[in-house]
């Protein structure tokens, strides 16, 4: 019985090609989405992809009335892809680096919500960085820091900023930031008036409040539970939406609730004593090979103290 020939016995550059705009139509949500990211139409996506399909074997994604989704066999190749490009952009930046000149990518993932921050330090790293290297492909992906975590781990990611809590090993953690947040309430809302001075423990902990679903320390964890969480969030943009309906009370980072308390739109209760400070660190992988896009960017970030 002969043995049925690998489809990827060699990949050639077209390969490359396809798994690229297959990675960018994932990352949109579908051929329509990708249209303006990748320049081309979305028939030729939809041409593309089936070329890649028919060159793996494998049915990718199902498309049509019901809309785009991913096959089981779709997401295992989008992870293999991630980590097949992450791999050749390494390869791409270690010879480059042989130069000392900056190309290729950077791909960043961030929690949400940290441009507001007054310091501006990945803001002012990315700047160097650009400055540096013209031709650097910066990627930031605005993800879960687990996914974060996980990505840096897998190499789709070079580096990421997550939330100070248990370290993940296989990963370096470097301190960057502090923020401060504060429990808020909106408009509508029955304490927004109330003087603090008269809003007991009590009455504040029966009031509806939102819970993240993202990791945090312990400590941190513990101002939540004293709380009657009814509704939760998997990250801070999404707490905003739910404490501005005027339903429910809830944690923000000070530096992202400003525009809206500035507005008279938010209000911090007992600001004294309802707060927690969380640490943000940026984190890489440890053992990572020579990257010189990487290690110029870690370099701007710590000089941006």
């Amino acid at each position: 019985m002969s043995r049925r020939p690998d489809p990827l016995a060699q990949v050639s550059d077209f390969d490359i090609r396809l798994l690229k705009i297959y990675r960018s139509v994932v990352e949109c949500g579908g051929f329509s989405a990708a249209e303006n990211v990748l320049g081309i139409g979305r028939s030729a996506i939809s041409q593309q992809m089936n070329d890649l399909e028919q060159r793996l074997g494998l049915r990718l994604c199902q498309r049509g009335r019901a809309g785009f989704s991913l096959t089981e066999e779709g997401r295992e190749v989008y992870h293999s892809a991630l980590q097949l490009l992450s791999a050749l952009e390494s390869f791409r930046t270690e010879v480059n680096g042989l130069h000392q000149h900056l190309r290729g990518e950077l791909n960043i993932g961030l929690t949400d919500n940290l441009v507001t921050l007054p310091h501006m330090r990945i803001t002012h790293a990315l700047a160097e960085l650009k400055d540096r290297g013209p031709d650097v492909r910066i990627q930031i992906r605005m993800i879960a820091p687990s996914q974060v975590e996980h990505g840096v781990l897998d190499g789709s990611l070079h580096v990421g900023v997550v939330p100070q809590t248990s370290p993940l090993s296989g990963l370096e953690y470097q301190p960057l930031y502090s923020e401060r947040s504060l429990l808020y309430c909106a408009v509508g809302h029955p304490l927004f008036y109330a003087d603090d001075q008269q809003v007991d423990d009590l009455r504040l902990n029966s009031q509806d409040a939102i819970a993240p679903t993202f990791r945090l320390p312990a400590d941190i964890q513990a101002h939540y539970q004293a709380l009657h969480c009814t509704a939760s969030a998997s990250d801070r943009e999404g707490m905003a939406f739910l404490i501005l309906t005027g339903r429910y009370i809830g944690y923000l980072p000070d530096h992202y609730a400003s525009f809206w308390v500035q507005q008279g739109r938010l209000r911090a209760l007992k600001p004294a004593q309802r707060f927690y400070d969380l640490g943000l660190s940026w984190v890489t992988r440890k053992g990572r090979r020579p990257n010189l896009v990487l290690e110029s960017f870690l370099q701007n970030l710590a000089a941006t103290r």
